[in-house]
């Protein structure tokens, strides 16, 4: 099923189950969708974003997140911390399932035979394969550094 479609689908059911903290994580995750939407109509492209510019939007929802929780600790916030955190795994239900380490050692090895990588200046080229293939199921910082490591030995 299209993501937009099983978002639209959560947040009926969200509001059939009258779950209020699923709903309002799911109304935000639409908002941020139409405000992409908009923005790539005023680009020219009527059909909104497509798939991938949705999980990009779901990862970035989720790190902020986690960005949030963490400055809320920090400051005692306890209470605004644990709001943040509950709404992680509700935004990580669109997402795809993550790759193991071992998955994201592979794709990293089939990423640099693909663009035939030898030196750090293919690293953008290494990375965009990984993000047209992976968004949504590996954390590209940490990826990041893995493919410099990789490209450094090799």
């Amino acid at each position: 099923m299209e993501l937009r479609s099983r978002v639209t689908a959560a947040m009926k059911q969200a509001m059939k189950d009258r779950d209020s903290a699923r709903l309002s994580t799911i109304r935000l995750i639409n908002a941020a969708i139409k405000d992409r939407d908009i923005a790539a109509r005023g680009n020219g492209n009527e059909d909104g974003v497509d798939e991938t510019a949705i999980l990009e939007i779901l990862g970035k929802m989720v790190k902020q997140r986690r960005e949030s929780a963490r400055t809320y600790e920090e400051g005692g916030r306890l209470d605004l911390a644990e709001a943040e955190l509950a709404e992680i795994p509700v935004i990580e239900d669109f997402l795809p399932r993550k790759l193991s380490d071992a998955e994201v050692e592979t794709a990293i090895s089939e990423a640099l035979a693909e663009v035939g990588a030898s030196s750090l200046r293919d690293m953008g080229k290494v990375m965009g394969v990984l993000k047209s293939k992976y968004t949504g199921q590996m954390d590209f910082g940490s990826v990041g550094g893995q493919v410099k490591t990789k490209l450094a030995q090799g």
